[in-house]
């Protein structure tokens, strides 16, 4: 229960950032991207062992990163190409049905494969099958740090 309230907390910080933040949409995006790789990082340490398994903890990941992708796509308005040290690509704006699709893709699947999560192999699964999605779009969509 304590998890699952840290888990709750987390996401509504995020939430908050964000919110709070609107004004500023890569303040905004990068304070999304920290909540969900915070979320990430639990995630990583209870699939690899590092954490006991939690199904209220990994109930609150799968959750973070859907309720992330449906906003995410909204932070990228235009004019925020450029300015707050922004690692977004170009591509995002060139091409906004295919980066809105990926973001689609990732919250529908975080839905999908989160339901199926039962237990530690469910989780591992649905963890792996999900976190593809953020290689994907960071290739695509992010430039890389030096």
């Amino acid at each position: 229960m304590k998890r699952l309230i840290i888990a709750a907390a987390t996401i509504a910080i995020g939430t908050l950032a964000v919110s709070a933040q609107g004004a500023d949409p890569i303040a905004a995006r990068k304070a999304s991207m920290k909540t969900v790789g915070e979320q990430t990082g639990a995630g990583a340490r209870m699939a690899r062992g590092q954490a006991p398994f939690d199904l209220a903890q990994a109930r609150a990941i799968f959750a973070a990163y859907e309720q992330s992708a449906a906003t995410y796509a909204n932070l990228f308005p235009d004019g925020s190409q450029t300015g707050g040290e922004t690692a977004a690509l170009p591509t995002i704006w060139a091409n906004r049905a295919a980066f809105n699709a990926a973001v689609a893709k990732w919250g529908a699947d975080a839905r999908t494969e989160g339901a199926k999560v039962t237990d530690l192999a469910t989780f591992q699964a649905a963890f792996g099958e999900v976190t593809k999605n953020c290689g994907s779009c960071h290739e695509t969509y992010r430039a890389r740090r030096n």
